[in-house]
């Protein structure tokens, strides 16, 4: 009689330490994370380094293009799987981080979908994560509540409070999450030694405690997907989500899921991706601003692509017009939504001439994407929602325009890479540096949703500004409009500057200053680029 070899449990170190985690990292939670690590962190970290190896070939000249491989996907007559009810209409949906406040506000908004977010917009400390799968598990149970102490008024009455509740279910915006992207760690949950995924633990986590909540109202669990850069990539998330559902007992494709278009790779596998999720997709989102890091980053190298400076970086570039063109066509080709971008405007207080300004900014960027063909939008300040709604509504009678084929797109490679016109001004290169030192702060003070100049950032902007400095000054040969040379003297100059800029001013993490200006320069004179900011600052914080 042969014996039977036992496997050994995984053993499951977990380092951080806040309130409630007991709760939500049970001995069978942390068993089925545990489980998510050793089925799928391998291949992880093997797409991980195929992007290394792709990016090294675009460092040596090579550009981005369709694949001959995939040639059929592309060509091919297929559909994905019909979207739930809950997400046929998603003309207006909010962002934000996962703190109880901003969870109770944006389900309240009136948006059609709110979008969680454990990636860009949260700052990845310990007590904001757990602090965060507890209110979205209390706010799927209708429990969610928040209370916060308003300043003391001028007068000597004593300071109120105020209370924030859930409206009733019927009211609230559809709960969409987005996990964090592939390359992110979560250096507080060890399994075997090894560092768990980021993703997996904000994806797990969550299905484990809410997906069969959410199955029973028909409402998911669905997801964004951040940062993929291939078909292999999506085709993880397949895997991953479909061992989820038999882990948990779920039916095959319960777990539905947007995937933002948010780097240059990716945009030349629309079809693929669609494909490698066709049981679950639903859509594909323009992620503008990670896009533009994406473009810069992909070819950081080439002279011929440098960008000008953030601010005249806009959709109707030719490359971004391209990009979000093809999406439409691509999409609604396959039967998925096609998603627009992010309008970061917030209301400009005390200006009524520039709030007024910025709100037409608003407006025509949405009637650009409703023209378009776009079935919805992204708003980071609930203030936008009527003028976002009021665009759709007017354009958009009906839940969504798949019928909008724009079959009069036809996009290139060349389409896709063509470079913008425009210049790299004092003024730019200067608030390139700030917007970044601002965002950095107050991400290492556990922050990572920051206004900055009546502006909604988050590490997608910052990114942009931190890479273009980078490129900006690798390159050389590049000049300000004023013919001044962009070298270290001019990023020393106004690094030196800036605390005093800076001083006096409430802003979030002030005391994090002089930590962000040096990462920022350390980055910066770094003769390789950082694939991402996020990766040495999480270094940084608890």
């Amino acid at each position: 009689m042969s014996a039977v070899l036992q496997t050994p449990a995984p053993q499951v170190t977990v380092s951080g330490i806040a309130p409630d985690q007991a709760a939500l990292l049970t001995p069978a939670a942390t068993g089925f994370l545990a489980a998510l690590h050793q089925a799928f962190d391998a291949r992880r970290r093997e797409l991980l380094a195929e992007r290394r190896r792709r990016q090294q070939a675009f460092d040596a000249g090579a550009l981005p293009d369709f694949r001959a491989d995939t040639a059929a996907i592309r060509a091919g007559e297929w559909r994905v799987a019909p979207i739930p009810a809950a997400l046929q209409d998603r003309r207006v949906e909010i962002t934000g981080p996962v703190d109880p406040k901003m969870v109770i506000n944006a389900l309240n908004s009136g948006a059609n979908c709110y979008m969680a977010d454990f990636e860009d917009s949260t700052s990845p400390t310990w007590a904001n994560l757990v602090a965060g799968q507890q209110a979205l598990r209390e706010a799927i149970a209708g429990t969610l509540t928040f209370a916060s102490e308003a300043g003391k008024p001028a007068s000597n009455k004593p300071a109120s409070n105020r209370h924030y509740a859930l409206r009733p279910e019927a009211e609230q915006a559809v709960l969409i999450v987005r996990p964090r992207g592939w390359h992110l760690d979560e250096k507080h949950v060890l399994v075997d030694g090894e560092r768990l995924s980021g993703a997996l633990f904000d994806a797990g986590l969550f299905c484990f405690h809410n997906a069969h909540a959410l199955a029973a109202k028909d409402r998911g669990p669905y997801f964004y997907l951040p940062k993929l850069q291939s078909m292999e990539e999506a085709a993880l998330w397949q895997d991953v989500l479909g061992h989820i559902e038999a882990a948990l007992g779920l039916p095959a494709g319960q777990i539905k899921v947007t995937v933002l278009i948010e780097t240059l790779p990716a945009a030349f596998e629309m079809d693929e991706i669609l494909h490698a999720l066709r049981t679950r997709i639903v859509g594909l989102n323009c992620g503008r601003w990670d896009y533009i890091f994406s473009y810069l980053k992909t070819l950081r190298t080439h002279r011929d692509r440098v960008l000008p400076e953030r601010g005249q970086v806009t959709m109707t570039q030719p490359f971004l017009k391209a990009y979000s063109e093809l999406l439409v066509r691509t999409c609604h080709r396959r039967g998925a939504h096609a998603m627009g971008g992010m309008a970061a405007q917030i209301p400009i207080a005390g200006d009524p001439e520039a709030n007024a300004a910025a709100l037409e900014r608003v407006r025509a960027d949405k009637l650009r994407e409703v023209g378009a063909g776009h079935d919805g939008t992204w708003v980071a300040h609930p203030a936008l929602i009527p003028i976002a709604r009021e665009v759709f509504d007017a354009h958009m009678p009906q839940p969504n325009q798949h019928a909008v084929l724009r079959e009069d797109v036809s996009v290139t490679r060349d389409d896709l890479l063509r470079p913008s016109l425009g210049t790299i001004t004092r003024a730019g290169f200067e608030n390139n540096i700030e917007v970044c030192v601002r965002y950095l702060a107050a991400w290492l003070a556990g922050n990572g949703c920051v206004p900055i100049h009546w502006l909604m950032e988050d590490a997608a902007t910052a990114e942009i500004a931190r890479t273009q400095l980078w490129q900006w000054l690798h390159h050389g040969s590049l000049q300000l409009d004023d013919g001044t040379p962009i070298d270290g003297v001019l990023l020393d100059r106004a690094l030196l500057n800036l605390p005093s800029k800076l001083a006096g001013e409430a802003m979030p993490g002030a005391d994090q200053v002089p930590q962000a200006i040096a990462l920022l320069e350390r980055l910066t004179v770094s003769d390789t680029l950082e694939d991402f900011l996020t990766l040495p600052a999480y270094d940084l914080i608890d």
